[in-house]
């Protein structure tokens, strides 16, 4: 029996390593990649330059109480070396702070206030979450520019000066309905440089970016700071008020997109960052809280399973080094191994040390307390919350 159970993370961590669409070395990919214009001769290029100036695109930015933020994600917006034309919508959610001025402040400043608008967002409806209901205002309002694609950009992320051109290559040249890209987190704090890593780790696990791409695989996500969409493909799959009621509105938007017959992508990109901060352990778990439940479907038995998994995935292999049978042991010090090995990638791209790796049972042990703490919070009342909204309730609709 202690074989047995000794054994188990070994083959988990076999499985993840060789058959789980590589997602451990997709920072590598990305840091080859570089998100830069890859070479190229120069008849090529000149072409590929004449198509991008005719290509349209409206950014659409929702935004709620983001005054301290929003001045600088709107700089990296309009200041973008991008050949096609690009107008900015920023959809002020209803805030009570200087949201809107602060925008167009920063617009004004670059000279640049006639490619920003900032719409008043209008009331939210009934069985809509707040972001979701921003996006379809700022699509409404994209409509009339007749745009070839549509930035969805949050108001904490900075791009840099090529990353729209970038997008707009990989869609053109890809044939991409959608292309989403993870940006860099913040990692200033203790509790963000111990955290975050693993944080895009699991999502890119249960995401793996080589199934997400392809149309063998049903896999589909997208991260929401960053996702350029095609109209057609939000017509395809009935607009927005086809997933309103998402709170995890990217991974939602890329499932009905991939469903309809729609080319997707998702990677891990440096060329944008958020400069959103989660300095304590308290701020990173509540911004788990909020959506973990959501993503189990609100389902007991899928907790009960993601919690059994953790355990065995990510604290059995440092337990079993206590094991009283040494090939226990030894197969316990196996398993941490390959799960360092997965790990590491992603620290290097993240420039963190590789003792970090051996922090990966503790850190599991963290995301499922958070995991918990959701679905305390969905039973009392409080899923979802967000800047003063409750968007995950389990009747009558959002909030």
């Amino acid at each position: 029996m202690w074989y047995l159970i000794a054994a188990l993370p070994v083959l988990i961590w076999s499985y993840l390593l060789l058959l789980r669409g590589a997602f451990w070395l997709a920072p590598v990919r990305a840091a080859r990649a570089t998100d830069t214009r890859s070479p190229s001769n120069g008849t090529a290029q000149v072409t590929a330059d004449a198509r991008a100036s005719a290509v349209k695109v409206v950014a659409i930015m929702p935004a709620r109480n983001e005054a301290a933020l929003i001045g600088g994600a709107v700089r990296s917006l309009l200041q973008q070396r991008f050949p096609g034309s690009l107008q900015l919508l920023v959809v002020d959610d209803a805030s009570t702070d200087a949201t809107a001025t602060a925008a167009a402040a920063a617009a004004a400043a670059l000279g640049a206030a006639a490619r920003l608008t900032v719409i008043a967002g209008a009331p939210l409806p009934p069985g809509w979450t707040g972001k979701l209901w921003a996006m379809e205002q700022g699509i409404a309002a994209a409509t009339l520019l007749t745009p070839d694609y549509v930035l969805f950009t949050d108001a904490d992320v900075h791009h840099d000066i090529d990353h729209l051109a970038t997008l707009v290559r990989e869609a053109e040249e890809g044939g991409r309905d959608l292309v989403s890209r993870m940006v860099a987190l913040s990692m200033v704090g203790r509790a963000e440089r111990w955290l975050m890593p693993a944080f895009v780790f699991y999502f890119f696990m249960l995401y793996p970016p080589a199934w997400v791409a392809s149309a063998r695989f049903n896999t589909a996500a997208a991260a929401g700071g960053c996702m350029l969409v095609r109209p057609t493909a939000l017509l395809r799959i009935g607009g927005l008020a086809s997933i309103r009621a998402n709170i995890i509105d990217d991974c939602a938007l890329a499932r009905a997109v991939k469903r309809s017959g729609g080319r997707i992508s998702l990677a891990l990109t440096q060329q944008a960052c958020s400069v959103r901060r989660y300095p304590t352990w308290h701020e990173i778990g509540r911004m788990v809280s909020r959506t973990a439940f959501q993503q189990l479907r609100h389902s007991y038995a899928l907790l009960a399973l993601t919690l059994v998994g953790l355990a065995l995935t990510y604290m059995l292999p440092a337990l079993l080094l206590l094991a009283p049978r040494p090939a226990a042991a030894a197969l316990g010090a196996l398993a941490w191994a390959l799960m360092s090995t997965a790990y590491l990638p992603l620290l290097r791209y993240y420039r963190r040390s590789a003792l970090w790796s051996l922090s990966m049972p503790l850190i599991s042990l963290f995301y499922a307390a958070a995991t918990v703490h959701s679905v305390w919070q969905y039973r009392r009342g409080r899923g979802g919350a967000w800047k003063g909204r409750i968007q995950d309730v389990r009747a009558g609709g959002v909030g």
